[in-house]
């Protein structure tokens, strides 16, 4: 696979996962006003995965469906913090914000791509994900001072890091002045646990009726 392509399968499958994972919180979340935010965001970003998937499937000669939906969950090369399933606030909370930081720079060297596709995309979705990072500050700023809040951000960091890469991680690092050795957890393509069952759910309808689209 050439490596413009797989960049954009990267960034699609870890924009997919997290809008999957976001939904998780539809009719649970601690307000309705969440409850309705954090549905909007997820439809944002498995919005931006569908529009990464057709851009790579033009190279790989395939289409959006089958690259979000017929390949094996090892096939899939989400990053690890993306796959995490967790039922508590704090830690969605701390997720999103690392995420949303390091998504920002990724976005950026997307911007300056010599694909003007690539560049206009990325453009479009810079505009978008503008909502996403004020949310996620907005949260952030508002438990950065509570125990649980600071324990998530400690815990899920060495996965953060992972969404990018290495030449990226030390901006990220110095954006959210968190330590700038630590190691990713696990690597873009090691398939979870957590990931397997997200993908046999996310996969059952498109498995039951084939040639099913998105």
């Amino acid at each position: 696979m050439n490596e413009p392509a797989q960049r954009l399968l990267d960034y699609a499958d870890d924009e997919l996962i997290l809008g999957w994972r976001d939904s998780e919180w539809t009719g649970i979340a601690p307000s309705l006003e969440e409850d309705v935010a954090f549905s909007s965001i997820a439809q944002n970003e498995i919005g931006h995965a569908r529009a990464l998937y057709e851009l790579a499937a033009h190279d790989l000669g395939t289409t959006a469906d089958e690259l979000a939906f017929d390949r094996d969950p090892g096939d899939y090369r989400c990053a690890p913090l993306v796959q995490l399933r967790r039922v508590d606030w704090a830690h969605t909370i701390a997720r999103h914000w690392l995420y949303e930081t390091a998504d920002e720079l990724r976005l950026a060297r997307l911007k300056e791509s010599d694909d003007p596709e690539v560049a206009g995309l990325a453009a479009k979705m810079d505009r978008e994900e503008v909502y996403h990072r004020l949310h996620a500050q907005m949260w952030a700023d508002h438990l950065r001072d509570e125990p649980r809040f600071q324990h998530a951000v400690e815990e899920l960091w060495p996965y953060a890091v992972g969404v990018l890469d290495e030449d990226l991680r030390p901006s990220l690092a110095r954006r959210l002045n968190l330590p700038s050795d630590t190691l990713s957890l696990g690597e873009r393509g090691d398939a979870s646990d957590e990931f397997r069952a997200l993908w046999d759910e996310m996969t059952m309808v498109r498995r039951s009726i084939p040639g099913a689209t998105w």
